[in-house]
């Protein structure tokens, strides 16, 4: 059965989250895993704090503190790896005595993941003033000229042919597709 990578997390001791990072990528590329174990992610966001006397002051801040998401294939050599790395606690999701972990789900991570801009959301801008054809819903089958975009919650404004007249429709992103490619 071949393995697909999956996100899992690392639990760790709170504090270390990026020398458990460093730790881990060091020993990867010592241990030759570089083909079971890709990413490894420290979720952080900057703050900005309001000192006295009207300061600023940029500060990091870890979103999952004692976590770290790695994204990786689980065999025997690679959990060894991560699981023995220093100040690795274990893996959230695995119960212990040798049981291997849950991974995250696709939707989980992929939130994670556009939060900290390791990902981006995908734009839409170039299907403007193209035509398309809708794939499904209550207008599938038909075919117009897209007028205006919603990147953030990838809708597209479809000006569609209805009773003679161009009538602007709102559809999601992924129901359409082009017709000029």
């Amino acid at each position: 059965m071949i393995q697909k990578k999956r996100w899992y997390i690392i639990q760790t001791y709170s504090g270390y989250e990026n020398s458990v990072k460093d730790d881990l990528m060091r020993r990867v590329d010592s241990m030759g895993m570089n083909d079971f174990i890709f990413s490894v992610v420290v979720p952080e966001e900057t703050i900005i704090e309001k000192k006295e006397k009207g300061k600023e002051k940029e500060k990091i801040k870890q979103l999952y503190p004692g976590y770290v998401f790695v994204e990786m294939i689980v065999t025997d050599e690679s959990w060894f790896v991560v699981r023995n790395t220093p100040r690795v606690t274990g893996f959230l999701g695995s119960s212990g005595g040798g049981t291997k972990p849950v991974p995250l789900a696709p939707e989980e991570i992929k939130q994670i993941l556009l939060k900290i801009g390791v990902i981006s959301k995908p734009k839409y801008d170039h299907f403007i003033e193209k035509e398309v054809e809708i794939l499904s819903g209550p207008y599938q089958g038909l075919k117009g000229v897209v007028s205006g975009v919603d990147n953030d919650q990838a809708k597209l404004v479809v000006e569609i042919d209805l009773f003679g007249r161009a009538t602007p429709t709102e559809v999601n992103a992924h129901e359409v597709k082009s017709t000029e490619w």
